[in-house]
């Protein structure tokens, strides 16, 4: 019997090294590779897609590679990444199945305030907000201190220290900053000081909770906020990327870890995720959980949050990697039944 094909879709990075945001960018690189390694050892025929700007590579990719399912690594071009949601959308239209969530699901999720409505409106916690489309700033109209985000960014961009502001005369300074380097909307959320969960999902195929890992917020410097900032994220040799390391598992009350449980599995069937996902929280004391994110596209590098998850479960990277394969192809029908027409697919002259 031939192996079944897999085709690993991930998105060329664009940025140039001195970019600002280059480094959340160019990590995909080394996730590829570990994926392509786990799928080849499991017997999977693989090969690789990098794409940016232009979606007729993507088309010509998968017709020529014709592949029984695609491992979607893409996470959107460093300088659009709204692209995330469209390279799934074609995909969809194609009829190849692939890994991780749909269209629909990434584009909800990626709107921070679509998603904190369709939070509130299911009756799941999430904190207080305001959302500023255009200057002037209006009064802020909840209480200080308040953590001011660009509503359709991801991995922290657009988070520094300055992200928490106290008084008026700062949120009008960093909402209009935002509004000018990313545009509207910004998101105003009340800062709710507490310890902080990532809670991972998988499905395997049953939808299951990894154990749950925290951030510690540690030697931070007089003034600093305990939030996860992009240098915190993407930059090992920051002072905020080594005062907040990851806890696996996290030390947990039970009854604390089922609540944080259940409330990831409403947030990830809400919004209509697959696959896998991560669910962020704060917990205020004594343990009142409010969801802060719902991240449908984690990072998937075997060294990031979701691994460490899997392997505080017991789960290899490289295992779950081929668990996805299994679901994906599970899902759809072959790439050799597809009817797209070659001369739809010829890039313009």
């Amino acid at each position: 019997m031939t192996a079944p094909r897999i085709l690993i879709l991930y998105n060329e990075p664009v940025l140039p090294s001195h970019h600002p945001d280059a480094a959340s960018e160019h990590e995909v690189l080394f996730t590829v590779a570990a994926v392509e390694r786990g799928l080849e050892e499991a017997g999977f025929a693989v090969g690789r897609l990098g794409v940016n700007h232009d979606p007729a590579h993507l088309l010509h990719g998968v017709q020529r590679f014709r592949p029984d399912a695609v491992f979607n690594l893409f996470e959107g071009t460093g300088d659009d990444s709204n692209n995330e949601a469209y390279a799934a959308a074609l995909l969809q239209w194609l009829r190849v199945p692939f890994t991780g969530c749909p269209a629909q699901t990434l584009n909800i999720a990626r709107n921070k305030v679509v998603t904190k409505h369709l939070l509130r409106s299911a009756g799941l916690p999430t904190a207080d907000f305001m959302v500023i489309d255009d200057a002037p700033v209006p009064p802020c109209s909840l209480g200080w201190p308040v953590i001011v985000k660009p509503a359709l960014q991801d991995a922290s961009v657009g988070l520094d220290q300055g992200s928490v502001v106290t008084a008026q005369e700062q949120l009008e300074r960093r909402a209009g900053w935002l509004l000018e380097r990313f545009g509207p909307p910004v998101l105003v959320e009340e800062f709710i000081q507490g310890r902080e969960f990532n809670v991972g999902l998988v499905e395997l195929p049953e939808l299951t909770v990894l154990p749950i890992s925290e951030i510690l917020f540690i030697d931070h410097k007089a003034g600093q906020w305990p939030i996860v900032t992009y240098d915190a994220k993407w930059r090992p040799d920051s002072a905020e990327y080594l005062a907040t390391p990851p806890s696996y598992p996290a030390k947990v009350t039970p009854r604390l870890a089922r609540r944080l449980g259940e409330l990831a599995k409403a947030a990830f069937r809400l919004t209509g995720c697959r696959d896998y996902a991560r669910v962020d929280f704060r917990v205020r004391p004594p343990g009142r959980p409010v969801i802060l994110e719902v991240n449908p596209n984690p990072d998937f590098n075997p060294d990031a949050g979701l691994s460490g998850g899997l392997q505080s479960g017991g789960i290899e990277h490289a295992e779950f990697a081929v668990q996805l394969v299994r679901n994906a192809l599970g899902r759809g029908a072959r790439a050799q039944e597809l009817t797209v027409e070659p001369p739809l697919l010829q890039p313009a002259n």
